[in-house]
């Protein structure tokens, strides 16, 4: 069997890590490959490790480093789904179309790669694994047999490697499996072969199983392939589709069929079910490989047996993923059972059906055979399939909120690790053998917010992962452990794959670190477990003394090595320790060494660590040393006993009055002398009383006196009294306290003879009677033992004793303060609170209540001691006034009667009213909810807020806030129609009453939201989101939440809000919040949701960028120029320049342009004040801060400083004093006084034009670099391949081989020969074509030619481009015929002439050939590389010419590169913006920028640039095929270069510009076709003024040339006059700097495409330079300055000088005179910056270049292009043959090969007498009989008479 490679799962993924090779260093960046376009599949090379990917149009080849090696171009192609292939003409339908890469399989076994594309119905090409460009085979004439993928994009495709074996033979087959496309080839499966075999064709599909196939259920299933291998005997195809024609759910299935099956009759399909109600229903992505011990003990199997991974998304729930695991073994007894089940039970397990046909409509029994052989030796009628009972369901191992798009599983120490890539560009790590999996780390690098896609892959040795997004291939470690670099941090990952490596104090892999299997060598992460301190012994010891502490550690440290050295460290103080087992000995610190403890503290705690070797700490903790005569201070009143209950074990002396360490003298409290117990415990404030206590162990202190004191007692102490026996007391303190109603109070008693404190633990209770106690109800409520009354002379509740006068036996009555509410409804039945004194001592004193006459029901349960009661009050009375009411009904007192008949009446009314709600605002509101309405209207405040309620319809609205206006939030709508139509507003006042708003509400749809930008912002947050849609007008409360994406078992993390700044009904903007827990390394996904006032929109996934990185400013001195470039990294991911902000001391700063890694920025001209502090107080200082702002941060990126003027050096000050001064002192003794004055004045005024003219010229080169870049920015955003006006190849061949003269036949393709001689003459063409393939014949026939003295350069390059178009067909014939030919050259320019002039003019045929042969190898490398650069750089100078005045006559331009053609005038000229109207095409106007100087002809020429800027320059219409109309008024005007009313001077006449019309800026113009040029001068009044205005050739534009009197009047002039006029000519050459300075970045942008190894290089360019070097090698007298010059003169000189200044040789577009002078200059460039030779360069040109001429040269040099291409892997013949037969292949047919031979062969009879000697005389001639064979050719095409 061939060794299998799966499309998606790499060999060996699956194998354990037991081996891996040692791992990089974890710390190296992330190799990266970005594709232009979007990459569909990749695989990789298990020999090789190389990875391919498959993409839009391309296959790119890469090595294990994402280096890429090799690219093959598959698209786009002339397709369409309609057309047949092969496409050809015929199909009209056909356009070009993307190639999608469908399947990609490595062939390992025949070194092919098997690629399918979704061109062409999907058919494959083998092509070279060693190099994907070389193409093996490609064919798409075998017809529907061939057609593999899908030409569909949204079709899946899976393939396999496998075999294919009969009696006779066995090959390599690959197995497909296909989704159904409606173009497509109808096989579910088949098996393809990759060779011709019988009447196989490659890729035919072999076995012709009608089964499984597609025709027969295209209406009722939709299969979606998502993963494919093999195990064992069998092949397994995973994918997803539905039960049948009504349903919409999808299920996924698992496909199992025998590899060796060659009739698919063991196809068997069966359902898996991901969680019991199969939530997760939909497959995304797949992986098997081995589970490891440890998982698969969880899973109750084997090791070795292999475990299907899979991703599923669910269509109830599509914000949720999971992950379930299949284990095969389960998996292949289901299927065995389910196929039991069919041949021996009809199909039934437990009498129920198991299994159904899915792919047949027929109503056949089920299961009719019978046996036992289920591999393809027994025939069942269709495939089988488990019914949903008999699915194969498990538990979701994992869910979490998000897809996941990709998944891949490795072993680290029997534990298995997944990796499941995400649709926001996450891959997150998951531990699947921890006891509960989780999300336990991501990988590193940047989350591009692109999807993962499904080949998540592994190197070769399982150390890294290949990542694959959109357009992006990232390689990153499994693991990233070395980023830790604590124990703690590095077991907190737990990630499998790390541990902590104890005796090198690093965090590592296992293999990392050394002894790794001695027992706690290493620690793994996810065991959560470091060394640490269980125990110390002593556990602390007193800091007066020291020991041996012995350090009982958890786990214990690893066996240390022989030169491994342990320490302890306390504090600063160093000692070494040893080792025994789990615990450690060391020596403590001196005393002396040890700190003293804190205040109010008895002991202090010391860090202490275990050190290894001195700088590796294995484990730290604290230590405490404690000081027990420090004990005393923590309870001063009990020193004896704080000393004997301490921790520390310490003893009482108490002879000396003091605590020491333990030497067995006090052992316990009860043993300390002391006073306790004291009577009473409660002592009343303001009364003294007396307090006795008992005394122990006061044997030492017989005789002595004491004294008691406690704070309250004011610094005074109290003489303790012996009773009797222990019994003292003393007369007690009439205390004073009242901050609150009972406080205790310790009491501390002295020997009065030492002033020493014995110990003493009497507290008491001190209370206050009036405290909290303000009536009479509330004193009596008192608990009886604290003996409070009321007592009537001071109206205050004191204790008994205080009282002069005897309480009464009854309080006062009630005193009623105050009630809440004072306004009722009329139906009452609300509460009302009524407060006051002396309401009662309990609640059942409350006899009755009367409100406003009403009876009022007390509510028992609210009723508050004295102070409150609530009752619910009636309605109002109505009828008869009662006696002793007021006669208004509607209010009155309230009145409250208490125990003892005692009543109290208020002081204010309680009123009954009648609320009557009136308006709602606003009137209508989301329906969910949130809205906040206001409710106006009169005796809204009626009740209190608790008895209000409002509804809207049916729909609570929850109240906010109540009074005069009563504010409620509207709740859900749950209506079933919106809007809702007019709902009541209900106001509920209490139970009995219910006011309806006059106002109705409505419920609208809600808001919605269709799109929001941007979608990314930084950490740092404040960036302007913009979201749009409809309906946010009546929102009042948005804001926008962004809140880390998490598992859905994650607890909520924080949430970061901002609410909007700007609104209008489509739009809401809010500023992005700060995202402070943002990821570090990379963007982070985030949830993103709307809140709008109740509705909640989620906006999808926002990204957040890391914050961007700024590098050191290169130019911290801003010149006069005004530029600043900043550069960093991570500028565009979340701005524009728009956006951003710079400032320049306190003022801002334009940014122009803002690119990833660049900002340009505008700086002011003059010198800002400082923002900065520390440099307005450093007043010798004038840098200043450059800040740049992005959002809510700011960066100062650096200090910057203008230039001085005035600092210029002493050496020059001096002579350029001295000198005009002693100049000036000669000539003014010459002079005549007289003229003295005129002169100085005629120097003031040349001086002020050149200080003018330099300010001129320093702001224009700032504002036109800017506005160019603006501009560009603009156009590069329109720039694509599809909008490049590339030539097709014929047009591109014909420009470059044949220059442009369009007479040519060679362009025209036109032969005139006569329809009877056609025939033969084709006939005769063809075998002059054979002739012409003959080497001997070519070789003698090129020979003689150039041996003709009238076979000149010119016909000579002819000759060369005709023969090209002629061998077009055999380009591999054609690089042979030339290799010779070189090989000829080179010996004679080595041998007798100059080497160094070899191929530095075309003029040989040879050397054009070469020139040739490099335009045909380079056009696709023109197309996509170096075609966009120099794209831009043409219209980038095309658009810097066009802006200023350009002379229409003399073809000089204000901006130019090329000094000759510099316009020297200062022309004025305003920037007119017209508003064009093409003529019958619609009534949209474009805008077109022009110039009130330019003349008609060039207005026309730029609005025809503009109106049709996305056609090519030859589908446009010419400037004389258009007329222009201006319609200032009712009538309109032609305009046109001359009419009569063109202005004359002199002789000359000037002609006609917008200016001379008066068009004014936003003017209208119209511009439609015309059918004759005479209709430009239809306004001219007779024909005769027509032919005079023809007829004047004096006319001129900008510049009048100077006639004869004008000339006559200059000689006469003075010289000082000339001198001037030179001088300011002179000045503005400044210009040239100017232009080149704003074009400088597109130069280098070109000269770096073309000129830089590190990007891709074309392979004839490499494979023609390796043969230059063989053959410098070959001849000794080549050095390698001739072997620069070879190279120099065949690429850059022959090939991209001739591009560079011909653009139009590449491009459909319109080079001008101007545009093509500047060109030239850039040419030159080009060809001086390739030479090593040094130029003497005009002064213009070193002024312009020399510095970047320097630095190409460098590049140029041998440290730079040609020696990067010469390190890089040879092109072999075989490669180049091969690429060379493709481009054959794809472009002959287009050329005109006949023509070029008719042409070729008038050579050959203009010469034909000297071809037919040369022939003869060569003897290899003779042998193959050419002459003959030219003879015949010669008779057929011009009825030569011959020797025949």
């Amino acid at each position: 069997m061939a060794t299998l490679c799966l499309i998606s799962l790499p060999p060996g993924c699956s194998s354990s890590s037991s081996n891996p090779a040692p791992a990089p260093p974890g710390d190296a960046p992330a190799a990266e490959f970005t594709s232009p376009t979007l990459i569909n599949n990749v695989v990789r090379d298990p020999r090789t490790g190389h990875l391919y990917a498959g993409a839009v149009n391309a296959v790119h080849q890469l090595d294990a480093a994402l280096r890429p090696q090799s690219r093959a171009d598959t698209g786009p192609r002339r397709d369409n789904r309609l057309c047949t292939p092969p496409v050809t003409s015929a199909c009209s339908e056909a356009r070009d179309t993307d190639n999608h890469n469908k399947l990609l399989l490595v062939h390992a076994a025949g070194d092919t790669l098997v690629e399918c594309g979704s061109v062409f119905r999907g058919i494959c090409s083998l092509r070279n694994l060693s190099r994907v460009e070389h193409l093996l085979y490609f064919s798409d004439t075998n017809g529907e047999k061939s057609y593999v993928a899908s030409a569909e994009e949204a079709v899946s495709v899976v393939g396999v490697m496998s075999f294919y074996n009969d009696s006779s033979s066995n090959f390599s087959v690959f197995l497909v499996g296909k989704g159904y496309g409606s173009h497509d080839s109808t096989k579910l499966i088949s098996t393809r072969i990759l060779k011709p075999h019988g009447d196989w064709v490659v890729f035919d599909s072999i076995i012709e199983a009608s089964s499984v196939q597609a025709s027969s259920f295209v209406l009722r299933y939709l299969h979606d392939f998502r993963f494919v291998f093999k195990d064992g005997i069998y092949v397994y195809f995973l994918f997803s589709r539905t039960l049948g024609v009504q349903e919409n759910k999808n299920f996924t299935f698992l496909a199992r069929m025998c590899e060796n099956d060659h009739s698919y009759y063991s196809y068997t399909e069966l359902q898996l079910n991901c969680s019991r109600a199969n939530t997760f229903n939909k497959v995304q992505a797949a992986y098997v490989s081995a589970p490891g011990e440890i998982l698969a003990r969880k899973m109750n199997v084997s090791a070795t047996d292999q475990v299907l991974f899979i991703t599923f998304s669910s269509d109830e729930d599509s914000s949720r993923s999971a992950l379930c695991m299949y284990p095969l073994p389960t998996i292949n007894k289901w299927l065995r059972d389910i196929i039991q089940a069919c041949y021996s039970e009809s199909g039934l397990i437990n009498n129920k059906q198991a299994v159904y046909y899915p792919y047949t409509s027929k109503t056949e029994e089920l299961c009719r055979v019978r046996g036992r052989k289920i591999c393809g030796e027994e025939f069942l009628p269709s495939p089988l399939a488990s019914t949903p009972e008999f699915a194969l369901t498990t538990e979701p191992t994992l869910v979490r909120k998000g897809h996941v798009t990709a998944v891949a599983v490795a072993l680290e120490m029997e534990h298995a690790v997944a990796f499941l890539g995400t649709a926001t560009g996450e891959v997150l790590k998951v531990h699947l053998s921890a006891q509960t999996p989780e999300v336990y780390g991501r990988t590193a690098g940047e989350v591009t917010g692109d999807k993962v896609n499904k080949n998540l892959l592994f190197d070769r040795h399982l150390q890294h992962l290949y990542i694959t997004t959109e357009t992006k291939i990232t390689k990153v470690a499994v693991q990233a452990c070395h980023l830790k670099t604590d124990c703690h941090s590095c077991v907190s990952m737990r990630d499998p794959y790390c541990g902590w490596c104890v005796l090198k104090g690093r965090c590592t892999r296992k293999l990392q670190c050394e002894r790794s299997e001695e027992a706690n060598t290493w620690l793994w992460s996810p065991a959560q477990r470091c060394v640490r301190i269980e125990s110390f012994n002593p556990a602390s010891i007193s800091c007066k003394k020291t020991d041996q502490v012995s350090l009982y550690l958890v786990p214990a440290l690893p066996r240390l090595g022989a030169l491994d050295v342990l320490h302890c460290v306390f504090g600063e103080v160093r000692s070494q320790a040893a080792m025994a087992g789990s615990l450690v000995t060391c020596s403590l610190p001196e005393p002396g060494k040890v700190p003293a403890p804190p205040p109010r503290q008895d002991y202090v705690s010391v860090p202490m660590r275990v050190m290894v070797n001195d700088t590796i700490e294995v484990t730290s903790g604290e230590y405490h040393f404690y000081d027990c005569g420090a004990t005393v201070s923590k309870n001063p009143n009990t020193p004896c006993i704080s000393c004997v209950t301490s921790k520390w074990g310490c003893q009482w002396d108490a002879r000396k009055f003091n605590c020491s360490d333990r030497d067995d003298a006090t052992s316990g409290s009860n043993q300390c002398p002391q006073f306790a117990s004291p009577e009473p415990t409660l002592i009343p404030v303001g009364h003294r009383i007396p307090i006795s206590f008992k005394g122990t162990n006061l044997g030492i202190y017989d005789g002595r006196r004491f004294h008691i004191g406690t704070e309250l007692m004011k610094q005074t102490e109290e003489e303790v009294t012996l009773d009797q026996g222990s019994k003292f007391s003393f007369r007690g303190y009439e205390f004073a306290y009242n901050q609150q109603q009972e406080v205790n109070v310790s009491f501390h008693i002295k020997d009065q003879g030492t002033d020493q404190k014995i110990d003493s633990t009497l507290t008491v209770v001190l209370y206050n009677c009036s405290m909290g106690r303000e009536d009479c109800s509330l004193c009596r409520h008192a608990d009886e033992t604290y003996q409070c009354v009321w007592c009537p002379g001071s109206k205050s509740c004191v204790y008994r004793e205080l009282c002069r006068s005897e309480g009464p036996a009854q309080c006062p009555d009630p005193r009623i303060t105050d009630i809440v509410p004072r306004y009722g409804p009329m139906n009452g039945r609300i509460a009302v609170t009524i407060k006051g004194s002396n309401l009662g001592i309990k609640k059942e004193d409350i006899k009755k209540i009367t409100v406003a006459g009403v009876d009022c029901v007390h509510k028992m349960e609210r009723y508050s001691v004295s102070t409150s009661l609530v009752c619910e009050v009636g309605p109002a009375r109505r009828g008869g006034v009662p006696v002793g009411l007021p006669v208004d009904l509607n209010q009155g007192v309230v009145e409250v009667e208490v125990e003892g008949g005692r009543r109290g009446r208020s002081q204010v009314n309680f009123t009954y009213r009648d609320p009557i709600p009136t308006a709602v605002k606003p009137p209508q509101g989301p329906a969910a909810g949130g809205t906040v309405i206001t409710i106006t209207g009169t005796f809204l405040d009626t009740a209190t807020k608790e008895d209000v309620s409002v509804t809207v319809g049916e729909a609570p609205c929850k109240v906010r806030s109540f009074g005069p206006q009563i504010e409620c939030t509207t709740g859900k709508y749950g209506g079933p129609k919106l809007p809702s139509g007019l709902l009541t507003v209900t106001v509920r006042y209490g139970k009995n009453t219910t006011k309806e708003v006059r106002d109705a509400f409505t419920y609208l749809e809600n808001p919605k939201v269709s799109d929001y930008y941007p979608k990314a912002s930084f950490v740092c947050g404040g960036r302007v989101i913009t979201v749009v849609g409809g309906g946010f007008a009546q929102i009042q409360n948005a804001t926008m939440t962004v809140q880390p994406s998490a598992d859905v078992t994650s607890p909520e993390a924080a949430a970061f809000v901002a609410e909007a700044f700007a609104q209008n009904d489509t739009m809401l903007q809010f500023r992005s919040p700060a995202a402070t827990c943002c990821q570090e390394g990379g963007a982070a996904s985030f949830r993103t949701a709307l809140r709008l006032d109740n509705a909640g929109e989620e906006l999808g996934d926002f990204l957040y960028h890391p914050d961007p990185t700024f590098s050191p400013l290169a130019k911290t001195v801003i010149t006069e120029t005004g530029f600043i470039i900043v550069s960093g990294r991570g500028f565009a991911k979340a701005m524009t320049a728009r956006e951003a902000r710079a400032f320049v001391g306190d003022t801002s700063c334009n940014i122009t342009i803002l690119q990833d890694d660049k900002l340009f920025l505008d700086v002011p001209s003059t010198q800002p004040r400082s923002r900065s502090t520390r440099h307005r107080r450093d007043t010798s200082s004038d840098l200043l801060d450059l800040v740049v702002q992005f959002g809510h941060r700011r960066w100062v990126v650096g200090a910057v400083s203008y230039a001085r003027k005035d600092e210029v050096p002493l050496a020059i000050i001096i002579p350029a004093v001295l000198i005009p001064m002693l100049v000036f002192i000669g000539v003014s003794v010459y002079c005549y006084r007289r003229k003295s004055q005129q002169a100085e004045r005629e120097y003031e005024k040349v001086k002020h034009q050149l200080e003018n003219l330099e300010e001129s010229v320093r702001d224009r080169c700032k504002k036109e670099f800017t506005d160019l870049m603006i501009e560009m920015e603009d156009h590069t955003n329109d720039v694509s391949e599809a909008r490049i006006p590339f030539l097709d190849y014929k047009m591109y061949t014909d420009r470059n081989f044949f220059l442009t003269s369009q007479d040519d036949v060679m362009i025209t393709g036109k032969l005139q020969i006569p329809e009877a001689r056609r025939a033969t003459v084709t006939q005769a063409l063809n075998q002059f074509s054979n002739l012409l393939n003959s080497k001997t014949f070519l070789i003698n026939f090129i020979k003689t030619l150039e041996s003709k003295p009238d076979f000149n350069a010119r016909a000579r390059s002819y000759f060369a481009s005709l023969l090209t178009v002629a061998l077009h067909g055999k380009l591999e014939y054609y690089t042979d015929i030339m290799r010779t030919l070189l090989l000829e050259l080179m010996d004679e320019h080595v041998h007798s002439k100059n080497p160094k002039l070899m191929l530095r003019r075309s003029e040989t045929v040879v050397e054009r050939m070469l020139c040739n042969w490099m335009s045909i190898c380079l056009y696709q490398f023109l197309r996509d590389t170096a075609g966009e650069p120099l794209y831009k750089l043409f219209k980038a100078l095309k658009h810097q010419v066009e802006k200023g005045p350009v002379d229409a006559n003399v073809k000089k331009a204000k901006y130019t590169l090329n000094d000759t053609g510099l316009l020297g005038d200062d022309v004025e000229y305003l920037l007119l913006t017209l508003q064009v109207l093409v003529h019958g095409e619609g009534p949209d106007v474009t805008p077109v920028k022009v110039l009130n100087c330019d003349t008609i002809t060039q207005v026309k020429e730029k609005i025809i640039d503009q109106v049709y800027r996305n056609q090519p320059y030859s589908q446009r219409p010419k400037s004389d095929s258009v007329a222009l109309e201006w319609r200032p008024g009712s009538t309109g005007q032609i305009l046109s270069d001359l009419d009569l009313t063109s202005q004359k001077e002199g002789r000359w006449k000037r002609l006609n510009t917008l200016a001379h019309y008066n068009v004014r800026d936003n003017a209208t113009l119209v511009l439609s076709r015309v059918l004759h040029t005479q209709s430009f001068h239809q306004n001219q009044d007779s024909y005769e003024e027509k032919n005079a205005l023809l007829e004047e050739d004096n006319t001129f534009h900008l510049v009048r040339p100077a006639d004869e009197m004008d000339e006559g009047r200059s000689k006469r002039g003075s010289m000082k006059h000339k001198a001037t006029n030179k001088a300011i000519t002179e000045i503005y050459l400044t210009r040239l700097l100017s232009v080149k300075g704003t074009l400088q970045v597109f130069v280098d942008d070109f000269f770096s495409s073309v000129l830089s190894a590190d990007l891709a290089v074309p392979p004839a360019v490499k494979y023609f330079f390796d043969f230059l070097d063989e053959q410098a090698h070959r001849h000794d007298n080549v050095d390698e300055e001739t072997l620069h010059i070879w190279k120099t003169h065949s690429l850059p000189l022959r090939f991209w000088v001739n591009i560079l200044k011909n653009p139009e040789f590449i491009f459909d577009v319109h080079v001008t005179e101007v545009v093509d002078a500047s060109l030239h200059v850039i040419g030159q460039t080009f060809m001086d910056a390739c030479t090593k030779t040094e130029h003497k360069l005009s002064r213009v040109r070193a002024a312009r270049y020399a510095q970047r001429v320097e630095r190409w040269r460098e590049i140029m040099g041998n440290e730079g292009y040609y020696k990067g291409i010469r390190q890089m892997v040879p092109v072999s013949d075989q490669d180049m043959n091969t690429h060379l037969a493709e481009v054959s292949r794809q472009h002959t047919d287009k050329l005109n090969t006949q023509v070029a031979l008719h042409q070729l062969y008038q050579y050959a009879s203009k010469y034909y007498d000297g071809i037919i000697q040369s022939l003869d005389e060569d003897p290899a001639a003779q042998s193959k009989q050419l002459t003959l064979r030219l003879q015949q050719i010669a008779a057929a095409l011009e009825n030569k008479v011959t020797d025949l």
